[in-house]
């Protein structure tokens, strides 16, 4: 019967891992101290080797088996990070690695993954089907499972950030997680419990995917029967034996941010702080900001767990932060389908120094009238008071238009 890591696995597992993954950076943030009220910090496990604090517990797993076991190689399921993981560990180690991934995995996290050598399977619509899959691959073939997060070796890997956070920061008073089957929470919960038990261990899950805290609630493993989230990353049926006995045991309190709270996270990360992050690894961001729990004046870590986001997902992400922030707009204009009329529209946003971004028009609706032309003008603002101006402009110019949100 597999057990729990103990402190000791941790220091054994961070030895292993000496010169194979980064120690990463912990980052003191000004823009998101002040828009908090708390000390925050960022653990930047975004920089971490294959883009994902991942690669840590599946080094240590693969790494710790005897050489025998791995005559046919190892095979994993994932979303995308642990993917990159085992691969990246099964190179660096000489040996055979196939994953197995949802068939709307991001295209970018298939490439990579191959990119390090992997054989990659593209298997079901969510995590669970492709996990299944890959224990059935396991079963005729003889390879190792490196699971996702519910192993005592994958858990202490992860448990490494916990020791790299004490030691770069005596202070903390709280450690914010992101939770998807709860192998990081479980790791650093452990690890900073040892060293200081007054430190408060906070998981965060996506409101469309809170298995961890649904099955905490319950008492007991409790499977989701549906899921919805950006997050793909922390996105997981059920958490593991392993990891939900860990969160009984050492994790604080487990909250839920939206989607939206999410994405206006990944947002701010990239404008203020010049970070890419992937939505899972957001979360932990998005409940600070959000002020799920009273984080005023304590010294908080957020890990950055990732940083490998879908191109068109982020596309998404900075076109609804530009529009929150009063620093892009859309406009829906109604005007005669006459040389002229848009022209008219176009120099009142030029005049006040509106760059246009996009323009569609639309005649076959039935909401336009015969002889007209409904027009919208997607523009990018210097400053918010802007959008103000513009509608001002358009009503003395009689126009018919509607400001989209």
């Amino acid at each position: 019967m597999l057990t729990l890591p103990d402190y000791s696995d941790i220091i054994k597992a961070q030895m292993r891992l000496k010169g194979v993954v980064k120690n990463t950076p912990l980052e003191p943030s000004k823009s998101f101290s002040a828009m908090s009220g708390a000390h925050i910090y960022l653990k930047l496990e975004n920089f971490q080797s294959t883009g994902s604090f991942k690669v840590r517990g599946a080094y240590n797993k693969i790494s710790s088996l005897d050489p025998g076991e791995l005559a046919n190689g190892v095979v994993c399921a994932s979303a995308g990070n642990h993917a990159q993981g085992v691969a990246f560990a099964a190179r660096a180690l000489g040996l055979r690695a196939t994953v197995f991934m949802p068939v709307f995995t991001p295209p970018l996290k298939v490439i990579a993954t191959r990119s390090y050598g992997a054989d990659v399977k593209l298997e079901g619509e969510t995590f669970d089907d492709a996990l299944s899959a890959a224990k059935k691959f396991q079963e005729s073939s003889g390879a190792v499972f490196i699971h996702a997060f519910d192993d005592p070796l994958i858990i202490a890997g992860q448990g490494t950030i916990g020791l790299e956070l004490f030691q770069a920061l005596e202070t903390i008073q709280d450690v914010v997680v992101p939770v998807g089957g709860g192998g990081l929470i479980a790791g650093i919960a452990i690890a900073l419990k040892k060293t200081n038990p007054d430190i408060r261990i906070i998981g965060v899950e996506a409101e469309g995917a809170a298995s961890m805290q649904t099955s905490l609630r319950d008492g007991k493993l409790t499977r989701l029967t549906s899921m919805s989230t950006i997050a793909d990353g922390i996105a997981v049926k059920t958490p593991g034996e392993l990891t939900f006995a860990a969160a009984k045991q050492f994790v604080d309190e487990i909250v839920t941010v939206s989607d939206a709270e999410i994405a206006h996270a990944a947002y701010l990360l990239l404008q203020r702080a010049k970070l890419l992050a992937e939505p899972a690894g957001v979360a932990s961001m998005a409940a600070v900001l959000h002020k799920k729990l009273d984080f005023k004046n304590r010294q908080v870590v957020t890990v950055i767990s990732g940083g490998n986001i879908n191109m068109g997902l982020l596309e998404q992400i900075l076109e609804k932060g530009m529009m929150a922030e009063g620093l892009r707009a859309r406009i829906a204009v109604l005007i005669p389908d006459m040389p002229g009329e848009l022209k008219s529209v176009i120099t009142i946003l030029e005049n006040l120094f509106a760059n246009i971004n996009e323009i569609s028009h639309e005649r076959s609706i039935t909401t336009v009238p015969v002889g007209h032309v409904l027009v919208t003008i997607t523009f990018n603002l210097q400053q918010i008071e802007q959008l103000d101006m513009v509608c001002k402009a358009l009503e003395g110019k009689m126009k018919k238009f509607e400001v989209l949100r």
